[in-house]
């Protein structure tokens, strides 16, 4: 299959998009998106960004919530995206608990690799984005462009601490909000000297 060339951006959920729990967000009265997340999609939209959504559920391998659970969430996630003009293109997660051994749970690539696939596309350079080490191992398996954000598991972090152990060539911004403000700059000041 011959590739195509989309501008894509993958994302955590959890941490990066909307507020994680110790406990595992279970329900959609439990998912609640962070300060500015939802607008920074819709920004990254119009500025012609495909933005699809890589993240570990093992809350349904544990039996914590099922799959009707996590499809609501994501209802409602698309409702609230929609209301600021945004949208997610697709969600892929991992459905299986840490003992399962599964190629797909982060850190290992397999949800990127998926997502390759999925689109026709390389990855090599694709900005993946996360709140933890492991989103951005998984991303920098796959051939993506790692961004941490301090929101999340990485929340309270400076970002000198926050640089510590990541993937080489990684980028850290305080959340996502700025994550898409830094993309859209940098992707208009290459558009503008090619």
């Amino acid at each position: 299959m011959a590739e195509r060339s989309i501008k894509l951006v993958i994302l955590d959920r959890d941490g990066t998009i909307n507020r994680d729990r110790d406990d595992f967000v279970k329900s959609p009265e439990e998912w609640e998106p962070l300060p500015g997340a939802l607008e920074a999609i819709a920004r990254l939209n119009h500025a012609g960004w495909h933005v699809v959504i890589a993240s570990n559920q093992s809350g349904l391998g544990r039996g914590l919530f099922d799959v009707a659970a996590l499809n609501a969430m994501h209802d409602k996630l698309h409702r609230l995206l929609a209301a600021v003009g945004g949208r997610i293109d697709a969600i892929f997660y991992c459905p299986h608990a840490p003992e399962d051994e599964c190629q797909c749970r982060k850190p290992l690539p397999g949800l990127f690799e998926q997502i390759g696939s999925r689109f026709g596309v390389s990855l090599k350079g694709v900005p993946a984005v996360g709140d933890s080490l492991r989103d951005l191992l998984a991303g920098s398996s796959a051939g993506c462009q790692p961004h941490l954000v301090l929101s999340g598991k990485s929340a309270g972090l400076s970002i000198e601490q926050a640089r510590q152990g990541l993937p080489e060539g990684s980028r850290v911004h305080a959340d996502l909000a700025a994550f898409a403000d830094d993309l859209i700059e940098r992707s208009a000041a290459v558009a503008s000297a090619a």
